[in-house]
């Protein structure tokens, strides 16, 4: 289960890797294959990975790589949550 944060947003950015990666684009079209793994190239490095992907989680965000997956791979692990959500209450 993705367990949510009690954390600011600003803190575990701060120490994302993508912080200082300008030219690296998280918010490119999914067809952008290239694009897209340079993208994850620079989250599977990352330590903040899973409080990146908890946070798009949490936000649903409709858009770009977080936590090392794209929009449509997020869609799946939403779902898992709110069920896992579901069942817990």
């Amino acid at each position: 289960m993705i367990e949510l944060l009690d954390i600011e947003p600003e803190f575990w950015r701060e120490a994302a890797a993508c912080a200082d990666r300008p030219e690296v684009d998280f918010f490119t079209p999914p067809d952008a294959t290239v694009e897209v793994a340079r993208a994850k190239a620079i989250c599977e490095v990352c330590p903040v990975l899973d409080d990146c992907l908890a946070f798009a989680i949490e936000t649903n965000q409709p858009d770009g790589i977080w936590g090392g997956y794209t929009a449509k791979e997020r869609v799946k692990i939403r779902r898992r949550w709110l069920e896992q959500v579901r069942k817990a209450s």
